[in-house]
C-alpha cells in the first residue's frame, strides 16, 4: 500500500476542506472506503468530497446510518454508504449494493471493513484518527494492485 495523502487536521472545516479536494481529484468509478471510529471525521471528511466531487451544498451530506445509503447527484453522482449496523457481506449482496461499485458514480463506505471480501481491487482508504478533541490525522491510501 503506498499513501497518496498524510495530512493533520485542526478542525471539521479542515476537515471537510481536505474531502473538497480530495473529492476534485475523483474519476468515476472510484470506491472509497473510511476507518475511523465513532466521531473520527468520516461523514465530515465525507461532506466535503461531495462538495468537490459533486457541486453540491455539503450542508446536504447526513450519515446515512439508518437508511445504509445516500445518493447525492450533481456534477459526479457520490453513493455514501454507512455499514455500521450491517449484519454481513450477504446482506450487502442482497440489497444489490455492489452493483453501484461500477455504475459511474463514486461511492464513499463507512464501516467497510463489513464487506471488506467483496471490494474491488482498486479501492482507496481513507483512516482518520482522532489526535485530540478537535484534531485528525487523515491517511489516503492507495491499495497495491500488483
Amino acid at each position: 500500500m503506498s499513501t497518496l495523502i498524510h495530512y493533520y487536521s485542526n478542525s471539521a472545516e479542515e476537515t471537510q476542506e481536505v474531502g473538497f479536494n480530495f473529492g476534485l481529484t475523483l474519476p468515476a468509478n472510484s470506491v472509497i472506503c473510511f476507518f475511523g471510529d465513532l466521531a473520527a471525521g468520516k461523514t465530515t471528511f465525507i461532506k466535503g468530497l461531495v462538495a468537490g466531487a459533486s457541486q453540491l451544498d455539503p450542508n446536504i451530506v447526513q450519515s446515512p446510518t439508518f437508511s445504509y445509503l445516500h445518493i447525492y447527484e450533481g456534477k459526479q453522482i457520490v453513493y455514501h454508504f454507512d455499514l455500521y449496523r450491517l449484519k454481513d457481506v450477504d446482506e450487502f449482496l442482497s440489497m444489490g449494493f455492489d452493483e453501484y461499485f461500477e455504475s459511474g458514480g463514486i461511492c464513499c463506505v463507512e464501516w467497510s471493513e463489513r464487506i471488506h471480501s467483496i471490494l474491488p481491487p482498486n479501492c482507496l482508504f481513507v483512516i482518520l484518527t482522532h489526535q485530540t478533541e478537535n484534531r485528525r490525522e487523515i491517511k489516503i491510501i492507495e491499495k497495491d494492485t500488483k
